[in-house]
């Protein structure tokens, strides 16, 4: 993986993922450099299957600020994303299974310089789950806290 332009922290929060897949993006020319500059987050983004391709919504890529008005792309538009036609049929009929959903993880710039998109698949946690997470990490962290003490 390259250079990290931005992540969905919480995601790991509110899901638990079992598979990430990595897509490709359709993009315009401003929002390749926006993204290099920066200017994305994913807070409230998800993909799903529309037709036989899967699209990016609620992806927020800013304006890019060297290029005039009538360049610019819009910041909240639907982006394809692009996977092999083997991965894309395997996610379309795992996400047809109940309650699984599809969301990025990150954006970032792989080693050729072409930018990708990490999705996760998984399924949403109850707040229940989420304490349960919380107290589990609080936990672990506890005791590697105290074998670090004793060790010294």
């Amino acid at each position: 993986m390259g250079k990290t332009v931005t992540k969905n922290r919480k995601a790991f929060h509110n899901y638990d993922f079992e598979e990430f897949y990595e897509a490709g993006l359709v993009l315009e020319g401003t929002e390749v450099k926006a993204l290099r500059e920066g200017k994305a987050h994913l807070k409230d983004a998800y993909a799903v299957v529309s037709g036989d391709q899967l699209e990016l919504l609620g992806a927020y890529i800013g304006y890019y600020g060297n290029a005039p008005a009538k360049q610019q792309h819009d910041p909240e538009r639907t982006r394809k994303l692009l996977l092999k036609k083997r991965e894309m049929k395997e996610l379309i009929g795992k996400l047809s299974r109940q309650g699984y959903t599809l969301i990025p993880t990150q954006i970032y710039f792989n080693d050729r310089g072409w930018a990708k998109v990490q999705l996760g698949l998984g399924k949403g946690l109850k707040k229940y789950d989420k304490r349960e997470k919380t107290k589990k990490r609080d936990q672990e962290r506890r005791l590697r806290q105290k074998y670090k003490t004793q060790i010294r």
